[in-house]
């Protein structure tokens, strides 16, 4: 397993981590199984899409709706109820097949972190499910 941190620089915005988790998988001497990408936090993701700058706009407009849609009771403690309720849905892990050492994406396909309470510094952990 091994763990690396990534900085935000905007209360919400879409990071592509797959070079970093193809270099994680180098580093673990991974050649065949399933990564498991995650985030320990509760107001951030990780999910699996195109990273095309639309595309990226849109997801946070829709996740950021959540936001605006009322008024929700956590916002009295911290103002970010919002956030935390896009992460629960996009969900803080992905799994992605490994073989021959690669990770195995569609032709679009990208590992993102989705930062919808920054700017904050996040850790992700990449593990590997090794085949027997």
């Amino acid at each position: 397993m091994l763990t690396f941190t990534i900085s935000t620089s905007r209360r919400e915005e879409i990071r592509d981590l797959t070079e970093r988790v193809q270099e994680a998988l180098s580093e673990l001497g991974a050649t065949e199984g399933v990564a498991l990408v995650s985030v320990p936090h509760c107001t951030c993701a990780v999910y699996l899409n195109e990273n095309e700058s639309g595309l990226l706009d849109d997801t946070l407009t829709a996740l950021g709706f959540l936001g605006r849609l009322q008024r929700w009771r956590h916002d009295i403690i911290d103002n970010n109820a919002g956030a935390h309720l896009a992460a629960s849905l996009l969900g803080s892990s992905a799994l992605v097949p490994v073989k021959m050492g690669r990770l195995e994406l569609g032709t679009w396909q990208r590992v993102l972190l989705v930062e919808l309470d920054g700017p904050r510094t996040r850790r992700v952990t990449v593990a590997v499910l090794a085949e027997a």
